[in-house]
């Protein structure tokens, strides 16, 4: 069997393993507490199952994986369930139906569920790996060096477990430094000229070949190609990314078309997951705390000035869409036009609530309602005016790549510094960067990061006018 196929076969058997687990561990446990396994624990387990293949298809759980990721995954996508489904019972209001249910039987199987999951996928790593053993190690050479090829070596090691690849070295024409190098990061010897690659693949019976050549090169890729067509090697193009500059490239398929993803957003499956949570629950609890201070700041503007306590204004959100965003009324205009005049030092529109709102931030408050409604994110680039948006696009190459997110109300660039007015080509270059910066480096830990640096600076920013 194929390593692919074997692959495949071992996602497969998870698949069809987790829902047996599911029904089996709680129907033990009814048995193991002498209580019936009605009807509700069938449906339970029914229901239970269908959210776990939705959330884990999102977060694609199933993949081959290494063992901190898998650990990671299990734990993750039955956290979201519980929460999902202590969220559904909520809002249908079907919390008497639980008194149909033993409730250390639901007890026990939430909490045991996620690590039964992951003992099978342990065991099934196990067994993969026995079957798949040091017998079957696959050798492989690599075509150029490049920091993408260097990338993909340290990839290879890291998940030797998983793919039992041994690099026997690799083929390059450039005579500098890059050999001592690749040596020192496990590329293994430098094998021969790129003409050679064919003829060492062919005696030495290699298995797979990995070509990281420059997309310019293309005719020598597929004179690599055409002569390594009499060998039995799988080959593989480990495309530059490096060379379009664009955030989180990666591969996908429509069916059995493979496509390359040359500008992607960096918040799907996973990273989707985390991101959404993380919004809900602290824009949630965010608003509980500070609403006694929304409602001090609503009737400040509302006696202090003629108009609307929110000022509510059109901006770019995600992937380039019109949304709303909410502030507190800080000027004595509401300008929402194809040309929006931004506020300055000294500026005569601002009334004196509304400086105090600016210097504070705390005009900004009501985009945490902006957050519940899925429009924005508590980090993330800073929305502009669609005037601006519309200037800038075309000034400043990659622009409109920050809007591959969530707009936030807070965010990598305010606080570096590149908060409130922008007076200055390059100081908008400059914000858009670290916005690209934001998107390239993303965690949850650089979103709280983020989020504690604002608490601490946005009392003390010279830039809010």
């Amino acid at each position: 069997m194929s390593r692919t196929n074997h692959s495949t076969s071992v996602i497969s058997l998870r698949i069809f393993l987790d829902p047996l687990i599911l029904i089996g561990l709680l129907l033990l446990l009814t048995k193991i507490y002498s209580v019936p396994f009605s009807g509700m624990y069938l449906a339970l387990s029914v229901v239970t199952i269908i959210l776990y293949r939705y959330v884990s298809k999102r977060v694609d759980v199933f993949r081959m994986n290494s063992m901190v990721h898998t650990i990671r995954d299990v734990f993750v996508v039955w956290g979201v369930i519980i929460v999902s489904m202590a969220f559904l019972m909520f809002l249908n209001n079907i919390s008497e139906g639980m008194q149909h249910f033993f409730k250390p039987v639901i007890f026990a199987w939430l909490v045991i569920s996620p690590y039964i999951l992951l003992l099978s996928r342990l065991a099934v790593n196990m067994i993969a790996n026995w079957l798949n053993g040091e017998r079957n190690v696959i050798s492989a050479v690599v075509v150029g060096i490049n920091p993408t090829s260097r990338h993909l070596i340290s990839e290879l090691k890291d998940h030797r477990s998983e793919q039992h690849v041994n690099v026997l070295g690799y083929f390059d024409d450039r005579e500098d430094d890059r050999h001592g190098s690749a040596l020192e990061n496990g590329f293994g010897p430098l094998l021969g000229g790129i003409n050679s690659v064919a003829e060492y693949v062919r005696v030495n019976k290699v298995q797979k070949v990995y070509i990281s050549l420059p997309f310019s090169s293309h005719p020598r890729i597929r004179a690599i190609v055409d002569e390594l067509h009499d060998a039995t090697a799988s080959i593989y193009f480990v495309p530059e990314m490096n060379a379009f500059n664009l955030m989180q490239a990666r591969t996908d398929h429509i069916g059995s078309i493979p496509l390359m993803s040359l500008g992607e957003t960096p918040f799907s499956g996973f990273n989707a997951v985390i991101k959404n949570m993380s919004d809900f629950i602290f824009a949630s609890i965010i608003l509980i705390l500070i609403s006694p201070i929304m409602l001090v700041v609503a009737l400040a503007v509302k006696f202090s000035s003629r108009g609307p306590i929110i000022f509510k204004q059109r901006r770019y959100g995600l992937n380039g869409e019109e949304i709303i965003v909410y502030k507190f009324r800080s000027m004595t205009v509401c300008e929402d036009g194809d040309r929006v005049i931004q506020a300055t030092k000294n500026d005569r529109r601002v009334t004196k609530v509304g400086a105090f709102l600016r210097k504070t931030s705390l005009d900004e408050l009501p985009q945490f309602i902006n957050v519940l409604q899925g429009r924005m994110s508590i980090v993330g680039p800073r929305p502009h005016a669609i005037s601006h948006n519309e200037q800038y696009r075309k000034l400043i190459k990659g622009y409109m790549l920050r809007h591959k997110i969530k707009p936030g109300i807070t965010g990598w660039a305010q606080i570096n510094g590149y908060r409130g007015e922008i007076d200055t080509l390059d100081k908008m270059q400059s914000r858009v960067q670290y916005d690209l910066d934001y998107y390239n480096h993303w965690s949850l830990f650089l979103d709280l990061k983020i989020i504690l640096r604002t608490m601490m600076v946005f009392t003390h920013n010279e830039n809010a006018y």
